[in-house]
């Protein structure tokens, strides 16, 4: 028998089971989706019987983010969202929420027809791709850093609109900032200065760099839906794909491979691999970025929360949220984009002083109507609800606040 007392928690990680080949005394049971079907072979295996397969997950986290998130979808009036909490040092996944969900004691069937994102059973976190929008800004300015193009202070043309052939590069609201500092760049969150940052390090480089990021193929997670979920990348990398690529536009991915990406900036620059098994030790990486650029990466993050897009709703007395916005609008099926359909991410690293954790909070078509003009940026929609969530879980991870914000940052006081 295969059972899930807790009924829809964790449901897309687990996936579900069901009944295969029926014999005299009873019927063979087999996984049917998730990490039941991924390790079925193990979970049947007789010699395994005694030895649990033990996932990363902490359901007590799961719990309290899957409430949150899922007041938060209702409170920002969108149809569905997706939270993932990762330790940035081992790539263990802590907490894997997607809404709407489902009770995998009672697997519903497959859509036959209509948007299959759109179905309970959809995965939003890894299953689909989207863009991303502007969480990318940090890796175009992280990788100029690395490669000694730019530091933090260096003064960047971001005039806007910023002409390139026949295409107009624009700033939210049309805005013009000039000259702007890199820092600045993220802080302000310019779609121009990360052309700029992008044009400089070229679409070569750019291009070898996401890659090693894990943004050309299908996260490696242990679920059976992981290798279908493969990013859209151009097949021709011309110069507006580099410029466009560097805000979050043009390239195609999951909020898993977000996660990873922002683990690698947090944990100092090392790229490892997303897990759903527990480790018991931090496994070997690749090396992407040095420690003092993934230390100025997080410092400009940290400047985007007290100072920036995410000032209004993202501090969390007591935990230095460091993150980045991204608010992108949805694309129409037959291609063109909603003007009033945004996915929107909120995709953060605490406690910045010394970063243990990443989470990636994403929602669909949110709208925040709290004032009398509605508001559909990332920093009015998934920003609060990433730090409600931040909130709750900060001490359930064992991270004690530090009082004002100064000092040494939050301790660790659990294992």
């Amino acid at each position: 028998m295969r059972l899930y007392p807790n009924g829809r928690m964790a449901a897309h990680v687990l996936g579900g089971a069901s009944f295969g080949a029926e014999g005299v005394d009873a019927a063979e049971v087999i996984g049917t989706a998730g990490i039941e079907k991924e390790m079925d072979a193990r979970l049947r295996d007789p010699a395994m019987a005694g030895t649990p397969l033990r996932l990363s997950l902490d359901l007590t986290i799961q719990a309290a983010t899957t409430e949150i998130l899922q007041t938060g979808i209702g409170i920002m009036n969108a149809s569905g969202g997706t939270a993932i909490l990762m330790d940035a040092h081992t790539g263990e996944v802590i907490t894997l929420v997607s809404l709407p969900d489902f009770d995998p004691n009672d697997r519903p069937a497959n859509p036959t027809s209509g948007d299959p994102g759109d179905s309970p059973l959809f995965n939003r976190a890894m299953q689909g791709v989207y863009e991303l929008g502007s969480t990318f800004k940090i890796f175009a300015a992280a990788q100029a850093m690395e490669l000694g193009l730019v530091n933090k202070d260096t003064l960047i043309d971001a005039n806007a609109p910023m002409a390139w052939g026949k295409f107009k590069i624009k700033e939210f609201k049309n805005k013009n900032y000039g000259t702007l500092s890199v820092n600045e760049i993220i802080v302000k969150s310019s779609n121009v200065g990360s052309a700029r940052l992008g044009l400089l390090v070229g679409g070569e480089r750019q291009k070898a760099f996401l890659r090693a990021l894990g943004f050309f193929d299908p996260t490696p997670l242990e679920l059976v839906e992981a290798p279908k979920a493969r990013p859209l990348v151009q097949s021709n990398w011309s110069e507006i794909v580099t410029i466009t690529t560097s805000y979050g536009h043009g390239l195609s991915a999951s909020p898993m491979h977000l996660a990873a990406g922002y683990a690698m900036i947090a944990n100092g620059g090392v790229m490892i691999t997303p897990t759903l098994l527990k480790r018991d030790k931090v496994p070997e990486g690749t090396r992407l970025l040095s420690p003092e650029v993934a230390r100025t990466a997080v410092d400009m993050l940290r400047g985007v929360v007290t100072d920036g897009t995410a000032a209004t709703y993202g501090e969390v007395e007591g935990y230095e949220v460091a993150g980045k916005t991204g608010t992108a609008n949805k694309p129409k099926k037959g291609g063109g984009y909603y003007e009033d359909k945004n996915i929107n991410t909120f995709a953060s690293i605490f406690p910045a002083s010394d970063p243990k954790y990443v989470l990636v909070v994403t929602l669909w078509e949110p709208v925040n109507t709290e004032n009398s003009e509605p508001h559909r940026t990332a920093g009015w929609t998934t920003v609060p609800v990433a730090a409600e969530i931040i909130r709750r879980v900060a001490p359930l991870l064992g991270l004690r606040p530090v009082s004002g914000l100064t000092g040494d940052g939050p301790t660790q006081v659990r294992n």
